[in-house]
């Protein structure tokens, strides 16, 4: 077996919540969707600073593409490292005066009113490839709906082509039928891309159907359980 792009190991981190994040261990492997269920989303967002190396484990190691986060000596390298990961989270705010395309734009170039026709292109492209249609590339971002915004958020979290897709809590205000779209789209883009993925989810049946490996989490032990698939909500998707 190749090695993971991301392992973490005897994780502990005190965040100020009623119990610590713990993490006993988990791997993911080049190219694995993996799912964890059982993260609230205060604690995803520690999880995700753990693994990007914003912030170090009070106990244990984070290992990210061959490396401890505890050994980036420098901002420079941990810039490098950031780099390679791609964050979908509402954290990363969206300019809702600006059309999709702009939005979409921001990580290449902050030239973009108007972005010049190449990176008008690239950024249709990941438009289209997360399946924002055609019709609402000029539309401002404030006037789209949940489910179009999260795939904005989406085609921003691969626009550098990273190594690790970061997800967090990426349904909350979804309907049900859009949380299955989401799920098939993310799915449908971990294959093509073969880009790893570590989603972080309340929802079970979100993460069996988007993750190829659903896992959950006991918060007082920080073991990580199969959660099993199901296979109603995933089989046509």
């Amino acid at each position: 077996m190749s090695r993971p792009v991301l392992e973490l190991s005897g994780v502990v981190k005190d965040y100020r919540a009623l119990r610590p994040l713990r993490i006993e261990h988990l791997a993911v492997q080049p190219g694995e969707q993996v799912a964890v269920v059982g993260v609230d989303q205060p604690a995803a967002e520690v999880l995700v600073n753990l693994v990007t190396g914003a912030v170090l484990p009070d106990r244990g190691e984070v290992v990210a593409f061959g490396r401890a986060t505890a050994d980036i000596g420098s901002g420079d390298e941990w810039l490098v490292t950031v780099d390679r990961f791609g964050i979908v989270s509402e954290r990363a705010v969206l300019l809702e005066a600006l059309s999709v395309v702009q939005n979409v734009a921001v990580p290449f170039t902050l030239e973009i009113e108007p972005p010049t026709p190449e990176i008008r292109a690239r950024a249709e492209r990941l438009a289209a490839e997360v399946g924002l249609p055609a019709e609402v590339a000029d539309r401002p971002v404030g006037e789209l709906g949940p489910e179009m915004r999260a795939r904005v958020r989406l085609a921003r979290g691969l626009a550098l082509d990273p190594g690790v897709l970061l997800f967090e809590h990426p349904t909350v205000g979804l309907s049900r039928s859009d949380v299955h779209l989401l799920a098939r789209q993310i799915r449908d883009v971990g294959r093509r891309r073969r880009v790893a993925s570590l989603i972080l989810t309340a929802d079970l049946a979100f993460a069996t159907a988007a993750a190829t490996r659903a896992l959950t989490l006991d918060p007082a032990s920080g073991r990580l359980t199969d959660a099993g698939r199901r296979w109603w909500f995933s089989r046509r998707a």
